[in-house]
C-alpha cells in the first residue's frame, strides 16, 4: 500500500509516467515488503531526493531536453535501471539473511544511483563549461559523459547522503565502524557515478540530428521530429543500461571493499 501510494503521488506530480509508476509499485513492494523498513528507507530517500532535484530550476534545464532521451518524468526503464539491482540484493538477502555484505551491496548500488542523479541534476546548472571525462576537453552542456566541478561535488554529497542514512537506519556496533561504512558507501557511490560518465562518453549509443546538428540519445527521431543518425557507441547500449551497469559497479565495489577489510 505504501509503495502504491508513493507511486500514485509521483505519477500525479508527473515525476513518473504510467509505466514508471507501475514499475515503482513492484520495486517498492519487493524492497519494503521483503527487505523491511531499513531497506525501504534508503530506496524511498533516493527516490524522493531524485524527484525533488529533477524539478529544481526546471526552466533552466529544459533547453537540454533535446540532448536526453528522457526528461524528468521517469518511465519503467529508468525505474528498473535505478532500482533493479537493489531488488536483486533484497531477494539475495532472503537467501543469506546473516550476510552483512548484501546490505552493503544494496547501499552501494543506491549510493551510485543517487550520486549520478545529484551530479546530473545539479551539474547542468553550473556556470562553468563542462568537460568530457575521458579527455577533459570542453564540450556543450548536456553532452553524455561531461562533468563539472559542481556536479562532482554534488555526486559526492549524494553518495554520502545514502551512506549516512545507511548507518542511521542500520547502526553498526561503534562510531568508528559507522564512519568507515559511511565513507565506504560514499566511495562506492562516487565510483559508480564516475563509471556512469565514462560509459556514457565511450560506449553508450549516441545519435546526431541532421537538422539541428546536435548529439542526442534519441535512437530514432529527435525532439524536433527529424530522424536521427547513429554516431558512436554500441547500438544496444542505451542510457538505461549505462545506469544499470554503473549502479552494479557501485554495489560490487562496496561488497569487495567490505570483504577485503575483514
Amino acid at each position: 500500500m505504501i509503495a502504491a501510494l508513493t507511486a500514485w503521488l509521483s505519477w500525479r506530480s508527473k515525476n513518473l509516467s504510467s509505466s514508471g509508476a507501475l514499475a515503482a509499485v513492484v520495486l517498492g513492494t519487493i524492497v519494503l515488503g521483503l527487505g523491511g523498513w531499513a531497506w525501504g528507507a534508503l530506496l524511498w530517500s533516493f527516490f524522493i531526493s531524485a524527484s525533488a532535484l529533477s524539478k529544481l530550476a526546471g526552466r533552466r534545464k529544459s533547453s537540454l531536453d533535446a540532448a536526453f532521451s528522457k526528461g524528468s518524468q521517469r518511465d519503467a526503464g529508468q525505474v528498473i535501471a535505478n532500482g533493479g539491482i537493489c531488488a536483486a540484493f533484497v531477494l539475495l538477502h532472503l537467501l543469506l539473511p546473516q550476510a552483512d555484505w548484501v546490505w552493503l551491496g544494496f547501499a552501494g548500488t543506491l549510493a551510485a544511483a543517487n550520486a549520478d542523479t545529484w551530479g546530473t541534476e545539479l551539474g547542468v546548472l553550473s556556470k562553468r563549461q563542462p568537460r568530457l571525462i575521458t579527455t577533459l576537453q570542453e564540450v556543450p552542456r548536456g553532452t553524455a559523459g561531461a562533468i563539472t566541478l559542481e556536479g562532482s561535488l554534488a555526486s559526492f554529497g549524494g553518495a554520502l547522503f545514502i551512506g549516512l542514512l545507511a548507518v542511521l537506519v542500520s547502526p553498526p556496533p561503534s562510531l568508528g565502524a559507522a564512519t568507515g561504512i559511511c565513507l565506504l558507501i560514499g566511495l562506492a557511490g562516487i565510483l559508480g557515478a564516475q563509471a556512469d560518465s565514462w560509459l556514457s562518453a565511450t560506449v553508450q549509443a549516441m545519435y546526431v540530428c541532421p537538422a539541428c546538428k546536435q548529439e542526442t540519445e534519441h535512437a530514432e527521431v529527435h525532439s524536433c521530429g527529424t530522424p536521427t543518425q547513429f554516431k558512436r557507441g554500441w547500438r544496444w547500449f542505451n542510457n538505461d543500461l549505462v545506469n544499470l551497469s554503473a549502479n552494479l559497479i557501485g554495489g560490487m565495489f562496496a561488497i569487495i571493499a567490505f570483504l577485503s577489510m575483514g
